[in-house]
């Protein structure tokens, strides 16, 4: 498994991503540019923003990389 993924024309590392938004980008401007398209949040503030195919991607991946949710230790929280 690579370590990078790849968001618009660029190669990103995953451990540079901070988090990824949830839900699409919606402001409602006029000649916005970034509307549907999902906010990934890198270190030092950076931002790129990715298709819906590449955020979909982008969270396999980084569940791949970081070893999914694993089993239950049994322990309920509430």
């Amino acid at each position: 498994m690579s370590i990078l993924c790849r968001i618009e024309d660029k190669h990103v590392p995953l451990y540079r991503i901070m988090w990824v938004a949830a839900t699409p980008h919606f402001c409602g401007e006029e000649d916005c540019l970034r509307e549907g398209q999902y906010e990934v949040r890198l270190e030092q503030e950076e931002v790129v923003w990715a298709s819906e195919q590449e955020h979909e991607e982008l969270l396999k991946q980084l569940e791949t990389w970081q070893g999914g949710l694993g089993p239950s230790d049994g322990v309920d929280w509430e």
